[in-house]
C-alpha cells in the first residue's frame, strides 16, 4: 500500500507529496507484466494504451512483457473547452485491426469508469476476441461501473494524484513517482 515520504513538490499553485515511489511502481509493473506473460504467452495480444496518461505505464509494462505483442493507442475526449459534452469521442482506431484479437486496454488510472465503459462498448464494433482492462491505479471507492478491472497495480485513495503519466493542468506527467495533493 502507498507510503508517504517527506518529498514535497509544487505544481502551479498546489503542493503534492510522494504517494508511490518509483521503486514501488516498478515492482508492481513487473508483477503485472509477469501475470500477463503467463496468461497471454501462447497468443499475440494487442495492448491498447489510452492517451495521454497511459504513456509511461504502457512503456514500462511492455519493456517487461517478454512475449510477442502489438501496441496501439487511442485518445478519448469528452470535453469541449471546460465543459463535458456527456459523450466520449475516440480517435486513433482508424489504422488498428483488433478483430478476433485479445485486447488489453492499458489505463493510467480508473476512477468512475465512465470513459472506460464507453471505450469498452466502442471497441465492440471492431469484434475483438476478448477485452481486458489493465490499470496502474484504481480508485475503487469512486468506481461506478460493473466492468471488471482485470489487472491492477495499486488500489488508491479517491484523492487527486499527479505524476507517472497523470497531470495537473498539463504538468507533471513526466515525474517518475505518483504524488498526492497535499491538503
Amino acid at each position: 500500500m502507498p507510503t508517504k515520504f517527506l518529498k514535497v513538490i509544487t505544481v502551479r499553485d498546489k503542493n503534492f507529496e510522494v504517494y508511490l515511489d518509483a521503486k514501488a511502481i516498478d515492482s508492481q509493473v513487473e508483477r503485472i507484466a509477469s501475470v500477463l506473460d503467463t496468461e497471454y504467452g501462447s497468443t499475440t495480444p494487442f495492448f491498447l494504451g489510452v492517451l495521454n496518461g497511459s504513456f509511461m505505464f504502457i512503456s514500462d509494462l511492455l519493456k517487461k512483457y517478454e512475449k510477442p505483442c502489438e501496441i496501439g493507442f487511442i485518445k478519448a475526449a469528452s470535453y469541449e473547452g471546460m465543459h463535458s459534452t456527456g459523450k466520449v469521442n475516440f480517435t486513433g482506431m482508424e489504422s488498428l485491426n483488433i478483430e478476433n484479437r485479445d485486447v488489453i486496454i492499458v489505463e493510467d488510472i480508473v476512477d468512475t469508469g465512465n470513459t472506460l465503459k464507453a471505450l469498452h462498448e466502442f471497441l465492440g464494433q471492431f469484434k475483438p476476441k476478448s477485452v481486458k482492462i489493465c490499470t496502474l491505479l484504481f480508485k475503487k471507492e469512486a468506481y461506478k461501473q460493473t466492468l471488471p478491472i482485470d489487472y491492477v497495480c495499486f488500489e488508491v485513495e479517491n484523492k487527486f494524484l499527479l505524476g507517472y503519466g497523470l497531470d495537473y493542468d498539463g504538468l507533471g506527467r513526466n515525474l517518475p513517482e505518483v504524488y498526492i495533493l497535499n491538503e
